[in-house]
């Protein structure tokens, strides 16, 4: 008789409740495909030069063991710095701060120091595919409220509803990965205002805080939730540099929280991973002091991908709203039910084959029970992160979808 174990038998309940990273996954498919890849948030165009060669300064000077477990002095400081001239928090860099892996690791060691099981998060949903399993990861059980589209609104009495004596913390991604969408200043208070009467913490994933498109007549602002009354020593922010200096594969992300839980996390992260890469750390303290020039200019090139990306879309005959922020949009693609595709999973999969362009299918922001009756399952999502060569090769390709 065979003494092997299944390797059914030897995965966690934790791990067999959640797939792979669909998105990582459509990256593979546009290079097996030689697709324009649409697909994956990252840039394809130049990290900043001062930045690029701040990190070859610190290797040839030797930064190249292990910093500070919670991060490098020079960059907690920079950090300080930034969020008090951006947001006015006055952030203690030896107390507050807590240098990680990325951001997905600040979210997931937030959670993990902060959360027991039993407890309940509140996750909006479509919602960027790391949150659901955070939450399962930290023995908590996601509690989900819908953005619904097409301006992904989301309902106070359900909002409300989903508090209750379980409820442990919510997760706000502003701007808003998968959908773009900003909250505005009276949807802030209202989750605030919940917060405060339940004595829950929020984890506001920050990420995109500079890449936001104001129009004529509309002011699109960046509004953090530790900003708001009562929400300062509730609050963990998460934020990385990944996003506003081009650079997601470099992993050096923050946690921003008052000092008892930024302690927790610490301990977390130092099991986790001990710590970030030295010498990207290094680099991290001359990108934050970037002038605000630097921001201003990041906005504008955004905006201009931006509108590219929406003609290139609304000429193909996808129906979308606007993105406020962030540098996707989620799409309707109702439209093109005559090509019989059986849901998004299957369209996204024709798209890549046939089209030539690489996206992210919508149900995968979604609970899998929910895809289909909040509409996940007709809708994809685009990032216009790329270069004007790409967004152009993407635009051609997607134009041939009206002949079909």
């Amino acid at each position: 008789m065979s003494t092997l174990v299944s390797a059914h038998a030897k995965v966690s309940r934790r791990a067999a409740r959640f797939t792979e990273s669909v998105i990582r996954e459509m990256t593979r498919e546009a290079l097996k495909h030689g697709a324009v890849n649409l697909s994956q948030g990252f840039p394809d165009f130049a990290a900043p030069e001062a930045i690029k060669e701040a990190a070859a300064r610190a290797i040839a000077a030797d930064i190249n063991q292990y910093a500070i477990t919670w991060g490098a002095k020079d960059l907690r400081e920079a950090i300080r710095d930034k969020v008090q001239w951006y947001l006015g928090l006055d952030v203690d860099p030896e107390r507050e701060i807590v240098v990680t892996c990325g951001s997905t690791e600040a979210m997931i060691a937030a959670m993990m120091a902060t959360v027991d099981p039993g407890d309940e998060v509140i996750v909006f949903e479509p919602f960027y595919e790391n949150y659901g399993p955070d939450a399962i990861l930290s023995d908590a059980t996601p509690r989900y409220v819908p953005l619904r589209a097409p301006d992904w609104h989301f309902d106070r009495d359900e909002l409300r509803a989903a508090f209750n004596d379980r409820t442990r913390a919510i997760i706000l991604c502003n701007p808003n990965n998968p959908t773009g969408k900003v909250f505005t200043r009276e949807e802030m208070e209202f989750i605030a205002g919940l917060c405060v009467e339940h004595d829950v913490l929020c984890f506001s994933d920050e990420i995109y805080e500079h890449i936001l498109y104001p129009s004529e007549g509309r002011t699109v602002e960046h509004i953090s939730m530790a900003q708001m009354e009562g929400m300062r020593e509730r609050t963990v922010v998460i934020n990385s540099m990944s996003k506003t200096y081009s650079v997601t594969g470099w992993r050096v992300g923050w946690a921003i929280a008052p000092p008892e839980i930024t302690n927790a996390i610490r301990k977390v992260h130092d099991f986790l991973t001990v710590g970030a890469a030295a010498p990207l750390q290094a680099a991290g303290a001359v990108a934050l002091r970037m002038p605000r020039e630097y921001y201003a200019e990041l906005q504008a090139a955004y905006q201009c991908r931006r509108d590219f990306m929406l003609g290139a879309l609304r000429t193909a005959g996808f129906g979308f709203t606007d993105p406020d922020g962030a540098y996707y949009v989620m799409t309707d693609i109702t439209p093109f039910a005559h090509l019989g595709h059986a849901d998004d999973v299957e369209f996204t999969r024709w798209m890549v084959r046939e089209v030539g362009v690489a996206v992210v299918p919508g149900s995968s922001f979604y609970f899998a029970d929910h895809a289909r009756e909040l509409g996940g399952d007709r809708q994809v999502r685009f990032c216009f992160c790329k270069t004007d060569a790409t967004l152009t090769a993407a635009a051609e390709r997607l134009a041939t979808l009206g002949q079909r």
